[in-house]
């Protein structure tokens, strides 16, 4: 019984203590996954955004975000203020952000008094397109993409070698 209490106390091992360490370990696996799994972690939104501003098209990513946003709102008024801002930022000829795609020009000032939560939806998918062919695969290729994905294996090897050593300690000590 003295080993089977051991092995199960292995089992508890990994799966207590170092789970943290798997939890941000398989971050840089979910994002190149998928475009979906990257703008679902906000450390993924982080890292995509830092990239995305080297490449002066950090825009996308804050105009998708914004959609997201605007499509959990369920106060009219609020509504009416994300879409103008949103139109604003992001789609009117004098936009600070101005993101590209067609269509943006049939948006006028009428449809914004009467928001609902999926009029940016095409404008949306398009952007969710054009980030997920052209700047999401030069994300999972870029330095900074694969510098966190290194920092990610030497801490899994880290913890690794801190379960062995505990699990030693723990069967001397028996």
């Amino acid at each position: 019984s003295k080993l089977s209490e051991i092995c199960f106390a292995d089992i508890h091992d990994s799966d207590g203590s170092s789970s943290s360490s798997h939890q941000s370990l398989k971050s840089t696996a979910k994002w190149a996954a998928s475009l979906e799994n990257l703008l679902e972690d906000p450390e993924g939104v982080k890292r995509f955004r830092e990239f995305l501003k080297k490449e002066f098209s950090e825009e996308n990513v804050l105009f998708w975000l914004a959609c997201e946003d605007f499509k959990k709102m369920q106060d009219k008024k609020q509504m009416q203020e994300k879409a103008k801002e949103i139109y604003m930022t992001f789609l009117s000829s004098k936009a600070s952000s101005q993101v590209n795609v067609e269509g943006q020009s049939r948006l006028n000032e009428k449809i914004l008094e009467e928001p609902h939560p999926l009029m940016f939806q095409k404008l949306q998918d398009q952007i969710f397109n054009l980030m997920k062919y052209d700047s999401y695969s030069r994300f999972l290729k870029s330095d900074l993409f694969l510098k966190h994905k290194r920092t990610e294996e030497e801490e899994e090897d880290s913890s690794d070698a801190q379960t062995a050593a505990k699990r030693a300690s723990r069967i001397y000590n028996t």
